[in-house]
């Protein structure tokens, strides 16, 4: 029997009455572009990260665009980016003219290296020719980045943090949780992540009410006091009705019990690959992952692809996050920078291997991944 990466069949056969009923609702109801469904769950969001504003948004990548076209930030601006990401991350800043980035991570949290950071914010002043605005700490895997490292290193240089949260919401660090770490914080609510909707979706957070606001404003076209009245060049960037009621279900299921389940599952995976030879994810001491993958890192020498193969002739799949780092994508030819080789970020694209993990997995799925490993 296949084993699902992800299984959302099987997450929808356990919340299919509360879900059905809530797309039920708004087909009713005919109100399909924000209204109620949508703030009530923004602010049911906002509660459950501890912030003081959610803007929801259509995707994970016009959070971050929202996050910097509020604070201003275009040609001539360096944001910081780890090499070791999704496209996205670089993508956003680079469509608005800035110039990302791109640092090296850590070998084992996957998450850009604090030490790294520092470094290239001083090279990039000492050369002179961008001014160091913002960095996104991206949360990898479903881990929060380093924050008290990155906050203290952000402050002394007077930048801005941007939460690139969309793997991780449902994470946290010492109790505080992911997307109330950056100045302004991010996630997405693709199919596939920590909390995600049946299409696409996303949203921001911060607790200041002027970049709530211009990120509102933004979001429908640069509004202002109405639709009609456009005081700014926008986006159009809304999450509709339907994707807002069913987050509103799965949103209550990932409080009560996804979200403990799927670290049991990882937990299962930690003590069964001990010992394995592969290098298991790193959780350090106050972290609480949301778990959006599940990555190890396969010994030196062994073919990843052959691995594969033969975990596929199992009915197990697999998926490499990331097969190459930022600074190998064409797209960014030119466009972003780097002032160091970026190892770790090079090696980990070369044995990273992520194994199916979701909430609804079974001991007995995950000793047949183990076996087949």
């Amino acid at each position: 029997m296949m084993i699902q990466f992800r299984d959302l069949q099987r997450q929808y056969a356990a919340l299919k009455p509360d879900i059905d009923d809530a797309i039920a609702r708004v087909c009713a109801s005919a109100h399909f572009i924000g209204g109620d469904e949508v703030s009530a769950l923004e602010g049911e969001l906002a509660d459950f990260v501890g912030a003081t504003h959610c803007v929801s948004c259509a995707n994970g990548t016009d959070a971050l665009s929202l996050a910097l076209m509020a604070w201003g930030i275009g040609p001539g601006d360096a944001v910081f980016v780890p090499d070791f990401t999704f496209f996205a991350t670089a993508e956003a800043p680079a469509h608005i003219g800035a110039t990302p980035v791109l640092v090296d991570v850590g070998a084992q949290t996957y998450n850009i290296d604090p030490q790294k950071l520092e470094q290239a914010i001083q090279a990039v002043i000492e050369e002179g020719s961008l001014v160091p605005k913002v960095v996104v700490a991206v949360d990898l895997f479903g881990l929060p980045a380093d924050y008290p490292a990155i906050r203290c290193i952000c402050n002394n240089y007077g930048l801005l943090i941007l939460e690139d949260a969309a793997q991780a919401f449902g994470g946290s660090y010492k109790g505080q949780r992911a997307c109330s770490f950056g100045d302004i914080s991010t996630t997405s609510f693709f199919p596939a992540k920590p909390l995600g909707c049946y299409g696409d979706g996303g949203a921001v957070f911060t607790d200041n009410d002027e970049w709530a606001s211009l990120m509102r404003s933004y979001a429908v076209h640069g509004k202002g006091s109405m639709k009609y009245d456009n005081v700014r060049v926008g986006i159009n960037s809304r999450l509709d009705a339907v994707q807002a009621a069913i987050l509103r279900v799965k949103l209550a299921a990932f409080k009560d019990h996804e979200l403990d389940a799927i670290n049991k599952a990882a937990d299962y995976y930690h003590a069964s690959l001990e010992g394995s030879g592969c290098g298991l994810p790193v959780v350090p001491a106050g972290y609480y992952s949301s778990w959006a993958q599940y990555t190890v890192r396969l010994p030196k020498g062994v073919d990843r692809d052959a691995v594969q193969e033969r975990l596929k002739g199992q009915g197990i799949p697999t998926m490499v996050y990331y097969p190459k780092p930022l600074h190998q994508q064409p797209a960014l030819k030119g466009v972003a920078r780097r002032f160091d080789d970026n190892e770790a970020s090079s090696a980990l694209c070369q044995t990273v291997l992520s194994l199916p993990i979701h909430p609804y997995l079974e001991k007995g799925e995950m000793d047949r991944v183990v076996s087949g490993l």
